[in-house]
């Protein structure tokens, strides 16, 4: 018996086990990155299509910066506004708060002749302060944050009007003005005699060996750890697919008259800074948790009040910086400044992949949903569209994305059945 049992044993070992295709490894794997892989595709499919329609304007280098620009206050209201949603809440005040925060910076400049640059840190601490009054009553309090929100909005709207006696203020300093319509040392190169922007170019180069460096160790760490499940062949494509974006939107605006926004340079900074805080520190963990499943990550000791409260200071200071780009891009603090931004921010992270239900979304999802949006925007503009048919086909894009969010949670869990 036991004879029997070790030759049983050598031929079962001596058996090479049979391996799974490549190919269906990957197309496991894309089918359950769907969600991520799928915004990026509708992004290039987007971009393809006004390419086409607009016969080649939508990628002109001038309007490629122009799109960068116009979208900014939204981008970075869209990084605010998915860590929120991740968290199972949502901010119906921050078009509100930006509009009153702009309208501070201006009072602070002209009425009360504050230096621009101290202008700026105050406003970050005013915004600071209102996600502060909304954060306590949403954490400690625990009024949903859909009525607080909604009462800020509606209460900052009213303060915006009242600080600015329902006029505008205009001629703002062209130091303030530069965050929303400056670009990066625009004297350097100039156009007269430079081919390209060189500054842009350093930048571009600058930004492609980092994204290489960061996705190779990423890679190499996972792979330590044994959580690397993505196909080499796949993990290349979409490295390769990275780095012919960045040099392709590097050329652009190296060829475009302004060279590269500042704005732009904040919004990366921001990208790469908070992308880190949700991937790689206790915070971003603790966000998810909290979103993912509340009970739990209280049982497990995670302060979900604190977590809420701080998450709402960050997204008045976004807000107040969103504030002071849009002002300091049209010069001037109005009080019908920031109409529906919290409608586009919270399209661009529910089109980014974030789930109504909270606990997923991810910073680089919520700006490329933006993006969408923006292009959408602009795409159509020079096609002629109105705006009636604008805000018609942005808010079927909107149901459309949600609705893929929910067949994608129904097929998951029919897998696990």
């Amino acid at each position: 018996m036991v004879s029997t049992l070790a030759d049983e044993d050598r031929v079962l070992s001596t058996r090479s086990p049979k391996k799974p295709s490549t190919v269906a490894d990957a197309g496991r794997f894309l089918t359950s990155r769907l969600r991520q892989i799928g915004i990026f595709l509708a992004l290039l499919v987007i971009v393809t299509l006004f390419q086409v329609l607009t016969g080649g304007a939508l990628l002109q280098p001038d309007n490629v910066s122009n799109i960068i620009v116009q979208n900014s206050y939204i981008l970075l209201l869209a990084i605010g506004m998915v860590m929120i949603i991740v968290a199972g809440h949502i901010d119906l005040s921050v078009g509100s708060v930006a509009a009153f925060v702009g309208a501070m910076s201006g009072i602070m400049i002209r009425d009360w002749s504050l230096p621009w640059w101290v202008a700026l840190v105050a406003s970050l601490a005013v915004g600071a302060l209102v996600g502060a009054w909304q954060g306590f009553w949403v954490a400690y309090i625990g009024i949903p944050a859909f009525i607080v929100t909604l009462a800020g909005m509606l209460v900052f709207r009213g303060l915006t009007q009242i600080v600015l006696e329902n006029q505008r203020i205009t001629g703002f300093p062209t130091e303030y003005r530069q965050l929303g319509g400056g670009s990066l040392f625009p004297g350097l190169f100039p156009p007269e005699t430079n081919i390209l922007d060189w500054t842009t170019v350093g930048l571009g180069l600058f930004a492609t060996a980092l994204l290489v460096v960061s996705q190779l160790r990423g890679r190499a760490t996972r792979a330590k750890l044994g959580l690397d499940d993505e196909p080499r062949a796949w993990f290349l494509t979409r490295l390769v697919f990275g780095v012919v974006v960045v040099l392709g939107l590097t050329f652009l605006l190296a060829s475009s008259r302004g060279g590269t926004p500042i704005v732009l340079v904040v919004l990366g900074v921001l990208v790469v800074a908070y992308s880190a805080v949700m991937n790689r520190t206790v915070f971003g963990r603790h966000v998810y948790a909290r979103g993912g499943n509340l009970q739990a990550a209280q049982l497990s000791g995670v302060n979900t009040k604190r977590v809420d409260f701080l998450l709402f200071v960050n997204m008045g200071v976004l807000a107040a910086l969103a504030g002071l780009v849009f002002t300091g891009r049209l010069n001037s603090a109005g009080p019908g400044a920031g109409n529906l931004f919290e409608l586009d921010a919270i399209a661009a992270a529910f089109i980014g992949g974030a789930a109504v239900t909270g606990g997923v979304g991810t910073i680089i999802g919520a700006i490329t949903g933006g993006l969408i949006m923006g292009v959408l925007n602009n795409g159509m503009s020079l096609m002629g569209v109105g705006i009636d048919y604008q805000q018609f086909i942005k808010g079927l894009v909107l149901l459309l994305a949600v609705g893929f969010d929910v067949f994608n949670k129904r097929r998951a869990s029919n897998a696990l059945k």
